[in-house]
This record gives structure tokens, C-alpha cells and sequence, in this order.
């Protein structure tokens, strides 16, 4: 008697034996990822303080009314978005996507050279690149000097013009991921759609706006939200330099969470600002995201 055929396996087990293998990895971003950011969220609700108190209460929104209240919280708002536009929008990206394309026609003793130099400032850690641009940028550092070479005026530009310094400091040492992504993306595009551009006559501006741009959108998308992301969480290069000073004039949303949670051991309030930080940076991944999406 001939045994009949199985038929297909159920939907439903098909689908289980697919999300078998990613369980031990779905449990471990809930125990150390969804976890500690839903423990986070509820200290945001609490008054919980680092001294001084026997236990924690529930406070619902009060802290993050007074977030929103405090000047500080503000301007702490204020300089993080000029800092992510400064240094990761316009200083990162851009200057990120110039070397590429510069580097695409370099020769390879150049190519090998800039890209050298360029990775060495990224893969430096943050707090040795902090002391760097201190030293750069202090009142008897090298700027100073070379200004004062050329017979220009110094200033002390980390009291004069805090918020530019640590801008430039954290171009200095993100611009290689930029470059990265970039060169990638540009070795992509055949040589055949840019050849026939320049043989009809289209310009090196033209080439870049109208090809090569449109080709690589994905890729400066990507590279946005990462850097975006990365600037935003920027604490150690930026507190090496000012501490978030003059006068608070430098004092971006990590510096000022790390201040009121630990200088002023007012954990619960420090957490409500790092929830909103969590916020802003899901709201910049939701724009991006949504960029992405859209075909070109």
C-alpha cells in the first residue's frame, strides 16, 4: 500500500521555525535594550534622587512640566539642535560627501594619504580628541598661535565662541563615517551614466546635481540618520572641552541630564530629559526613515 504524500507544512510553523533562530537574540535585546529603557521610563515618573531620601514616589508629569519651565532645559534644547545642525547636517555630511568626490579622482598616493588622516581623527577616542581640540583652541593653543604668526586677533574661543568650538571639534572627529559612506556609495554608480553626461556636455555641478546625487539618495539618507543619532548622544567630547560652559553656553541635553542627575542627584528629573532625548532622536529616525521610503 503506497503512503500518501505530506502535504505543505502549516502556515504557522513555517513561520515559527523561521523566528526560532532570532530568539536568542530577541531575548536579549529585551533583557538589555527594552528593559533598562522601560525601568528609565518609569524613574521619568518618579522623584527619585540619588541622596537624601528614603524612598521614591510617584509623581506623574511634574518633571517633565518642569523640564519645559526650565530655562536650562531650553537652552540645553536649543544648543543640542544647533550643534546636530552645525556639526552633523552641515559639517559631517557635507563635508563628508566633498572628500569622496575629491578623492574619486585623486591618485592613490592621495587617496591613501587624506583617507589616513581623516580615519585617524575618528578612530581616536573621545575624550583623547576632547583634550586635542582643548589644546587646539584654548587661549595659548595652536589657533591662537598661528593667528598671532599671521598677525591676526586671538581670542579664547572656547569662552567666546563655545558652542562653534566643540561644533568643529566633533566635525574634525566624525567626518570620516560621512567620507566612508559616501565613497562606497559613489564607487557604485556605473562610470558609463557619468561618462555620457560629461561627452553631452553636462558640467561637474550639473554631473553632481542631477546624477550623482539622485543616485546615492539612500545612501545620504542612511548616513543622516546615523550621524544625527551619534551627534545627539555626544557627551565626552564636549565636556572634556567646556564642560558645558561658559555659563551654560555650551550645555547640550546629555551634559545637562548628567548634571541634574548626578551633580544634583536628582535621578528622576535627569531621566525625564533623557527620555525626551530619546524622543528627538526617534523623531529624527521616523523622518529619515520615511525619506527612505519615498523612490526617486
Amino acid at each position: 500500500m503506497k503512503r500518501q504524500a505530506s502535504g505543505p507544512p502549516h502556515p504557522a510553523f513555517r513561520a515559527f521555525t523561521r523566528a526560532l533562530p532570532l530568539t536568542p537574540a530577541s531575548v536579549l535585546l529585551l533583557l538589555f535594550l527594552a528593559g533598562p529603557i522601560a525601568y528609565c521610563a518609569y524613574i521619568a515618573f518618579t522623584d527619585l534622587q540619588l541622596t537624601g531620601q528614603a524612598e521614591d514616589s510617584f509623581i506623574g508629569f511634574d518633571n517633565f512640566r518642569t523640564a519645559f519651565g526650565d530655562e536650562a532645559f531650553l537652552n540645553a534644547v536649543w544648543l543640542t539642535l544647533v550643534f546636530t545642525v552645525v556639526s552633523a547636517l552641515l559639517g559631517q555630511n557635507t563635508l563628508g560627501l566633498a572628500l569622496a568626490a575629491l578623492m574619486q579622482r585623486a591618485s592613490k598616493p592621495v587617496r591613501t594619504l587624506v583617507g589616513g588622516i581623516v580615519v585617524t581623527a575618528w578612530v581616536l577616542p573621545e575624550v583623547v580628541a576632547g583634550f586635542l581640540l582643548y589644546a587646539f583652541f584654548r587661549r595659548e593653543g595652536t589657533l591662537n598661535a598661528v593667528l598671532d604668526w599671521l598677525q591676526l586677533p586671538t581670542q579664547n574661543w572656547l569662552y567666546t565662541l563655545p558652542i562653534l568650538a566643540v561644533s568643529f571639534a566633533n566635525v574634525w572627529r566624525g567626518t570620516a563615517f560621512s567620507m566612508l559612506v559616501y565613497s562606497a556609495a559613489l564607487n557604485e554608480i556605473p562610470k558609463e551614466i557619468t561618462e555620457a553626461a560629461e561627452v553631452d556636455g553636462a558640467g561637474g555641478w550639473r554631473r553632481m546635481w542631477h546624477i550623482t546625487l539622485p543616485m546615492i539618495r539612500r545612501s545620504i539618507g542612511t548616513n543622516l540618520m546615523l550621524i544625527t543619532l551619534q551627534t545627539l548622544s555626544v557627551f565626552g567630547l564636549i565636556w572634556v572641552m567646556t564642560r558645558g560652559g561658559p555659563g551654560g553656553r555650551s550645555q547640550t541635553l546629555p551634559l545637562f541630564m548628567y548634571e541634574e542627575a548626578f551633580q544634583k542627584s536628582m535621578i528622576g528629573y535627569g531621566t525625564a530629559v533623557a527620555l525626551l532625548l530619546l524622543v528627538v532622536g526617534s523623531l529624527f529616525s521616523v523622518i529619515y526613515l520615511r525619506l527612505l521610503r519615498t523612490e526617486v
